[in-house]
């Protein structure tokens, strides 16, 4: 008999412990597909943020480094300069990248780091208590906003993939979901685009992955995966923001 499907090689063989319903496990899946498809596994350094994106190091079959609450990119940033020879990549959520790391992710950005960013976007702190964060939506509700996000006094969510897409020393920026089979294939592909630009030495690249957090939006697993594409991707939308050629 002929297997179709398998674990990545850079996975390891462990059982998930996240959520129901949490796609953490299916973007695992798609950044380890990348690894293997160029190689890299022996010479990938991870760093890991702080929240679920944490768990790194229990998933992946890699050196892990951990970084302090938004600061994956300085992280990264020393670790590919102190061994520019290695693969490395950021692993990280909307409350690490898009509120507390702001000022991380844009310069390491700007300057055209040689790293790629991973920036899981559930419109939520998740570990943290579900509070908002930068990407909750208006009128969402969260535990630090149980009225819903007022756009008078809270603002717009960020566009993160949109922002990145301005800045000079960024080669790659894209927004991808997992809400269904089409998506994840679509996944799939810009995922090893973005790796393949670091694994060409092109420059930094980025993948915004919209995702379901069912636990702290207070929805079952199926209502979770329809809200992606009912309300977040309206906002959200996917796509290719920008792709420099060599």
């Amino acid at each position: 008999m002929q297997q179709v499907f398998k674990r990545p090689q850079s996975l390891k063989d462990v059982q998930t412990h996240f959520c129901p319903g949490c796609h953490h496990g299916t973007i695992h899946r798609l950044v380890a597909d990348a690894m293997d498809l160029y190689g890299v596994q022996d010479r990938t350094i991870g760093v890991a943020s702080v929240g679920c994106s944490v768990f790194l190091y229990g998933y992946f079959d890699i050196d892990v480094v951990e970084a302090p609450h938004g600061r994956a990119p300085a992280v990264a940033t020393g670790v590919k300069r102190a061994r520019p020879d290695s693969f490395v990549f950021t692993y990280q959520g909307d409350g690490d990248l898009a509120a507390i790391g702001t000022a991380e992710i844009i310069h390491a950005a700007n300057r055209g780091e040689d790293i790629t960013v991973v920036f899981v976007n559930n419109t939520t702190y998740g570990m943290t208590g579900g509070q908002m964060a930068p990407t909750t939506l208006v009128g969402q509700k969260t535990s630090t906003s149980p009225y819903g996000r007022d756009k008078s006094k809270d603002g717009s969510p960020i566009k993160m993939a949109e922002l990145m897409a301005q800045l000079g020393g960024v080669a790659y920026s894209a927004r991808v979901a997992v809400d269904s089979p089409k998506h994840v294939l679509e996944a799939k592909k810009v995922m090893r685009e973005a790796f393949g630009y670091q694994a060409q030495g092109k420059g930094f690249s980025f993948v915004e992955v919209l995702s379901a957090c069912p636990t702290n939006w207070g929805m079952n697993p199926l209502k979770a995966n329809a809200r992606i594409g009912e309300e977040m991707i309206p906002y959200f939308p996917l796509g290719v923001f920008k792709k420099e050629e060599a």
